[in-house]
């Protein structure tokens, strides 16, 4: 069946948002011969991906993890170009670290053998050759999945209705996450390893689906990677891309309003505080509260959307790091199963905190002044329809924070508080500020009535030309999955075409506009 594409001529597309979800689509978009106009509020690319700069650290806003680096060559395929040269991916071994409250850690391998060797060290033979069993389902799991239920543009959910639904169901990607890697593995501190990834979807893993384990693929199998000079460099180096190819970026520009034709269906310019830009067609990348807010449409559901869990984070320049963390580490709590609780049943902050600590400095050292390190420490907490809202964390941040160091004390983190040069402390009511519904940056939980035809399309019911994309609609919450959603977008707008070879530059080589310098973070995926 072929997906719906958009009415009348786009020759002339604008993308809102200047996140890896617009420069995605911004990419795709060229690369099938079209006019792209890139609106961004902040004076540079990045939208979530942001950067900070204090005292000499360079701070990371947004994701930290990067993996499936395939759709990013993708991306730069689509114009001609290569991502070498333009941006230096560093594999990381171990991916992760994982500690536990009992005091055992476990390095996380994405190679088949130094994991399956790690696993026999830390929780015996019987384990390992669990664990060689889960990987194949893992890989299995995913090649079901990737082309059929996730690089894929959904209009009803007939669509389903495919041999591979099937091969999904013998696999059992219709049963629960936690018991389904149950049957790989008994050990309960190696369940959580490849089942916190839930968290990602907004789901605990008890509740999950075991569909959604194609996370953990992605995390444990396929590789993570960190871009040298840090996160913010992908979307810094597809915006180069994007401009070099004929991509013209308005920074600075606060889009206020879309102007319609008399009849209501289409979008005929795109209005910012700084001007009016005519389009033919529109992408727009915001969440979803902003853009429907622009489209003035809201989506009739059966139920209301409901979100993931949001987080506080800890950015955190220090004058010394500590021997025990790697690059990622995963600090689990003792009360797994409560955790999940207090995050989406009871609105309360964790009361045995699982943490992820990053530490970027410890593969790309240019990334603070020389001698001194780089912490972020991301606490998942309550969104702010389950948990206290935006008002509330003005007085709660700040005690939540000096929490979050005795914890990280307690575990082994001598000395951080006074250890901290420089800091930033993000909470709901930052989220909430740039325009995430609920007050996460997760957007809507991956529910079964919210994932795949069932979560919100990208397609807008009374608007012939505007397509969304970003992590609150198809197909959902993560770096590859906002990747994709920016590539299906542009489908919506080309029907798949892709122009080939020197054609796909559509206008002469020029760089980004110079920022404004008052212009504000954006919060475009």
């Amino acid at each position: 069946m072929t997906a719906r594409t958009l009415k009348g001529p786009t020759g002339h597309v604008v993308v809102v948002g200047a996140g890896l979800a617009g420069l995605s689509a911004a990419l795709h978009l060229l690369g099938a011969g079209r006019r792209v106009t890139v609106v961004e509020r902040a004076d540079e690319p990045g939208g979530r991906a942001g950067l900070l700069q204090r005292g000499g650290y360079r701070m990371d806003t947004g994701p930290t993890v990067l993996t499936m680096p395939d759709l990013v060559e993708d991306a730069f395929a689509a114009v001609g170009h290569s991502m070498a040269g333009r941006l230096e991916l560093l594999p990381l071994h171990p991916a992760y670290r994982a500690r536990f409250a009992d005091g055992s850690a476990l390095d996380v391998h994405t190679g088949g053998a130094a994991m399956e060797a790690e696993v026999a060290r830390f929780a015996g033979a019987r384990e390992a050759l669990g664990y060689r069993r889960l990987r194949v389902w893992l890989e299995r799991l995913y090649r079901v999945q990737m082309d059929r239920f996730i690089d894929a543009n959904f209009d009803s959910p007939f669509q389903l209705l495919h041999p591979d639904l099937a091969r999904l169901a013998a696999l059992g990607g219709f049963s629960r996450m936690d018991a389904r890697i149950g049957r790989f593995l008994s050990d309960e501190r190696l369940r959580r390893v490849f089942t916190f990834q839930a968290l990602y979807a907004g789901v605990p893993p008890a509740r999950a689906l075991a569909a959604y384990a194609v996370i953990a693929y992605m995390d444990t199998v396929a590789g993570v990677y960190f871009p040298r000079g840090g996160m913010h460099a992908l979307p810094r180096a597809m915006a180069d891309s994007a401009a070099e190819a004929g991509a013209d970026f308005r920074y600075g520009h606060e889009v206020t309003r879309l102007e319609r034709s008399p009849s209501g269906e289409r979008v005929t310019a795109v209005v910012t505080d700084r001007g009016r830009i005519p389009c033919d067609a529109v992408v727009l990348t915001p969440d979803l509260p902003v853009a429907y807010r622009l489209l003035g449409r809201l989506p009739r559901r059966p139920s209301p959307l409901r979100h993931s869990p949001s987080a506080v984070i800890l950015h955190a320049g220090t004058d010394r790091t500590w021997p025990g963390l790697g690059h990622h580490t995963i600090s689990f709590g003792d009360a797994w199963k409560e955790t999940f609780r207090e995050l989406t049943r009871t609105g309360d902050l964790m009361s045995d905190p699982s943490l992820l600590i990053t530490r970027p400095t410890a593969t790309d050292p240019s990334l603070a002044p020389p001698g001194r390190h780089l912490h972020y420490v991301l606490a998942p907490c309550p969104n702010t329809t389950v948990g206290p809202d935006a008002r509330e964390w003005a007085d709660l941040g700040p005690r939540y924070r000096d929490s979050l160091l005795r914890t990280l004390q307690a575990r082994g983190l001598e000395g951080i508080g006074s250890a901290i040069e420089e800091e930033c402390l993000v909470t709901p009511a930052d989220w909430s500020a740039d325009g995430h519904g609920a007050g996460t940056p997760f957007s809507a939980a991956h529910t079964f009535p919210q994932t795949g035809p069932f979560r919100p399309r990208n397609l807008v019911r009374g608007t012939e030309n505007a397509v969304l994309a970003g992590c609150g609609t198809t197909p959902g919450v993560g770096v590859p999955t906002v990747l994709i959603s920016g590539k299906l977008a542009a489908a919506r707008v080309t029907g798949g075409a892709r122009a080939t070879g020197a054609a796909r530059v559509v206008a002469p080589a020029r760089r980004p506009r110079t920022p404004d310098p008052e212009a504000r973070r954006s919060p475009s995926a």
